[in-house]
């Protein structure tokens, strides 16, 4: 998908992995974006693609944001690491429970109604590769958003305990509404 807001501003929706996990209410760590797996809008990303926006966010001393479904009025968190590794972009940060939608958000994600990121970007550079995709590999990072229809279903969230063996039917509805409104969006 590639939702622009902003003066290019993109969305990349990825459900996270089991390894996201919420303790003490509030701190949240697990993968935002996983590379070179193709998300439901044809969407690779490449390793490499955040380290640029990585080191700039550092060097001016700024952070990802952490939002409640992209919504610049509703941060709701701070991000207190964000890096690459070998599989993704890893995150770990904070809900502030002291703020209503972080109250919420925590609530929901330990419930498992809301399991999915979404990172909020700006391509610098890309390329089609021929098979209909589109490869990502400079990405400016701008936030990282807790969201209800994630993008990248290979990826998911998980509260402590939980098993994500079993198919999930909520989760495939979840997945065939966000593809027919991915489609829509393209029209």
């Amino acid at each position: 998908m590639t939702d622009v807001y902003g003066a290019g501003l993109e969305r990349k929706f990825c459900q996270l992995e089991a390894t996201l996990t919420v303790t003490d209410g509030a701190t949240i760590e697990g993968y935002a974006s996983l590379f070179g797996l193709k998300d439901q809008g044809g969407d690779v990303v490449q390793p490499g693609a955040y380290q640029a926006s990585l080191k700039v966010l550092t060097e001016k001393e700024r952070r990802v944001k952490m939002l409640w479904q992209h919504d610049p009025a509703q941060p709701i968190g701070v991000w207190d690491e964000v890096r690459e590794d070998e599989r993704g972009l890893w995150v770990k940060g904070r809900i502030l429970t002291d703020v209503e939608k972080g109250r919420e958000a925590a609530t929901l994600i330990e419930a498992g109604a809301i399991d999915g990121l979404s990172i909020g970007y700006r391509t610098k550079r890309a390329e089609k590769d021929g098979q209909g995709r589109r490869l990502l590999h400079d990405l400016e990072l701008w936030e990282v958003s807790l969201v209800t229809f994630p993008m990248l279903p290979e990826a998911r969230v998980g509260s402590k305990g939980e098993s994500l063996d079993e198919p999930d039917p909520m989760k495939e509805l979840a997945e065939a509404l966000e593809a027919a409104r991915c489609e829509m969006a393209e029209r």
